[in-house]
C-alpha cells in the first residue's frame, strides 16, 4: 500500500512558500494552477488548490479557519525546538507549550490554513517507551 498525503489550501504558491520553509519540502510536479506535489517527505503531499466556500466534505463548505478533525499529521524531526522555530517563521501557529511524555516531546502547530500538525521528538526508544 502506497500513501499519499492531499492538503486542500485557497492559494498554492502561499502554500508551496510555507511547506517548504517550514518542513523543507521542495516542489516536483506541478498540475497547471491547481495542484503541486511536494516531495522530501516519505509520503508525496499534494497541495491541491480549493477555495474557501466551495464544497468540502458531504455539503459543508471549506472554510479555512482553525478547525478540528481527528485525522492530523506528525512531523517526527530530530531537533524540536529549531524545529518548530521554523515552522513559526514560515508562518505557522504555535498552539501550547512543548509536552514531554515517556515517548518524547510535542509541540503543536497550525499552519496557515488552519489544518493542524504535531512536531515530535522522539526520545529513547520513541513509543516502544510506552509499550507494557
Amino acid at each position: 500500500m502506497n500513501l499519499l498525503l492531499n492538503i486542500d489550501v485557497p492559494d498554492i504558491a502561499t502554500a508551496e512558500a510555507f511547506y517548504g520553509a517550514a518542513f523543507g519540502l521542495r516542489a516536483g510536479r506541478r498540475f497547471g494552477d491547481d495542484g503541486v506535489e511536494m516531495l522530501g517527505a516519505a509520503v508525496p503531499v499534494y497541495l491541491l488548490r480549493k477555495a474557501a466556500g466551495s464544497t468540502g466534505a458531504a455539503t459543508r463548505a471549506r472554510d479555512y479557519h482553525r478547525h478540528w478533525t481527528p485525522l492530523h499529521v506528525d512531523v517526527v524531526v530530530d531537533a524540536l525546538e529549531p524545529a518548530l522555530d521554523r515552522a513559526i517563521a514560515a508562518g505557522a501557529t504555535r498552539e501550547g507549550d512543548i509536552r514531554e511524555a515517556r515517548w518524547g516531546r510535542i509541540a503543536t502547530i497550525a499552519d496557515p490554513f488552519g489544518h493542524g500538525w504535531c512536531l515530535l521528538q522522539f526520545l529513547g526508544r520513541g513509543y516502544d517507551e510506552i509499550l507494557p
